[in-house]
């Protein structure tokens, strides 16, 4: 027994270092230097004048607004001697967002404020980098998630089916044995264009829908719930950070999702305050989208996005002086998808924010109605089992899903004759 435990460490950490070596430093835009010389200049976009004989889809008046969109951000280049780098239409918020680079080492003083004044200007602020709450941890013990949430008896009442959950994180390996077909929308919002495999974007996938049934290693949360991989994050090549992301990217992969009609959105990342994406969350809430976010636990507040009213905010079991508002679930040891056909363990918050996106998913397959504020007082009444080291409680899946069903959801005598659900 202690000879196959060795044995199954030792092939975990070669895969850790293998996946690690697949870093593409190529697919990154925006380090920290190049963030500190970037703004984001959001500029209106004027309402639609409503004809009845107007389809509104790419006609010459919807490319002659953008245009001169396009002039106005040209112009207040050259005026604050910048240069426009990229741009990206957000109709959620009735702008578009452009992105300028000054050619000095850093932004100039009172840039912000000076071209806030222009009345041609909504808003403007600075870009921040977001990091992937997680690390690899290849050499403790697995305890699979399966066993800690029953997922083979809960599995046989939901499986997400259906259910559109946006990954908004680094790439996913969409061909991994575990989540090939599982993958409805790909998209890359980095500027590489082509399928990335990333670590912390598919160990992140893996833990959310893994595929069931399929002989080869683990099983999602929400095994039947519709993926979409947004690729907003790229691959760290150096320091303990797994991943990084800019605001531009994130709010690129937040426009998508909120296009493409996602129930559920999780962001397993951290970072500063952002005026930008606290627009967009809120304009996604108000819509009944779920936003499940990894807890900073560095931070007081849980960091950004986290902290953003209204977010289930989520951190591992075991989190010191953890708040009140935190669901907590199983963040450490987590059995995963990994770059290159792989599988191994890893740990932290972005893990355990990953969970209760599945398990959200799992939750809306039964309730498609539900709101955001239903599903956090279903979450929150089903904390039961306690962590010997924060003495917080963490979300009981079995709770969440009879509470939600109104039926018994593990131990059922009826589990064992009923059909299962997996794919």
């Amino acid at each position: 027994m202690l000879v196959d435990r060795i044995r199954l460490l030792l092939a975990l950490t070669l895969c850790a270092a293998a996946f690690l070596a697949r870093a593409d430093p190529e697919t990154v835009t925006t380090d920290a230097a190049t963030a500190e010389r970037q703004v984001l200049v959001m500029i209106r976009v004027p309402p639609a004048h409503f004809r009845p004989d107007a389809s509104y889809l790419g006609s010459y008046d919807a490319q002659f607004d953008r245009k001169s969109r396009e002039r106005i951000a040209d112009e207040l280049a050259g005026q604050f001697h910048l240069h426009v780098v990229d741009s990206w239409p957000m109709p959620s918020l009735g702008v578009d967002c452009f992105v300028m680079e000054t050619a000095e080492s850093a932004m100039p003083r009172n840039l912000l404020s000076d071209m806030s004044r222009d009345t041609r200007v909504e808003s403007i602020q600075v870009m921040n980098l977001f990091y992937a709450l997680a690390h690899d941890d290849p050499l403790f013990a697995a305890q699979p998630t399966a066993k800690l949430w029953h997922l083979a008896d809960i599995h046989m009442v939901a499986t997400g089916k259906g259910v559109r959950l946006a990954e908004i994180d680094s790439g996913v390996e969409v061909d991994h044995p575990d989540l090939a077909g599982r993958v409805e929308i790909a998209r890359d919002f980095v500027g590489a264009g082509n399928p990335v495999a990333e670590a912390h974007g598919t160990a992140v996938a893996g833990i959310i829908g893994a595929r069931a049934d399929n002989g080869v290693g683990i099983v999602g949360v929400a095994p039947q719930a519709k993926l979409m991989a947004l690729r907003a994050c790229w691959q760290a090549t150096s320091g303990d950070r797994g991943a990084v992301c800019s605001t531009f990217t994130l709010a690129k992969a937040l426009q998508f999702a909120l296009d493409r009609n996602a129930r559920v959105i999780n962001l397993s990342l951290g970072g500063p305050h952002d005026g930008l994406l606290e627009r967009l969350l809120e304009v996604a809430m108000a819509r009944g989208i779920v936003i499940v976010a990894a807890v900073d636990a560095r931070i007081p507040d849980g960091g950004f996005p986290a902290s953003v009213p209204g977010v289930l905010a989520v951190a591992a079991d075991g989190v010191q002086d953890s708040h009140p508002a935190y669901l907590l679930a199983p963040g450490h040891d987590i059995p995963t998808t990994l770059p290159g056909q792989r599988w191994g363990l890893v740990s932290g918050s972005s893990f355990a924010a990953a969970q209760i996106a599945g398990l959200v998913a799992l939750l809306l397959d039964l309730a498609p109605d539900q709101t955001p504020q239903q599903i956090r007082d279903t979450l929150a009444n089903s904390e039961t089992v306690a962590s010997s080291t924060s003495r917080r409680a963490y979300v009981d899946a079995c709770a969440a899903v009879a509470r939600t069903s109104g039926a018994c959801a593990c131990g059922c005598a009826m589990a064992s004759s009923a059909p299962a659900m997996h794919p």
